[in-house]
């Protein structure tokens, strides 16, 4: 596990921080768009087939699991809050 990128003091607030600015970053261009944490990234069309495999991409390398392909599913990566409570199963496994 990457421990720059997640503090033992509040490790959720941070994948979230961490998973919003890679989204804002890289998905949205900086543009400060507001979406809520539990807001689909599909049914917003923020990201698209690609951008689901960067992002995976970004959380194997950021956390170091890795995502196997049964557990690419919306209920896994669809929102800020499926997208933390993922990483933490997997860091906890």
């Amino acid at each position: 596990m990457n421990l720059t990128a997640v503090s033992m003091d509040n490790p959720v607030q941070d994948i979230r921080a961490t998973v919003r600015q890679y989204i804002l970053d890289n998905f949205l261009m900086g543009n400060e768009e507001a979406y809520a944490d539990d807001a689909s990234f599909m049914d917003a069309q923020l990201l698209d087939s690609t951008g689901f495999l960067e992002l995976v991409q970004f959380l194997e390398e950021t956390y170091g699991i890795k995502v196997e392909d049964m557990e690419m599913m919306p209920d896994n990566l669809d929102s800020l809050v499926a997208v933390e409570q993922f990483v933490l199963r997997k860091l906890a496994a």
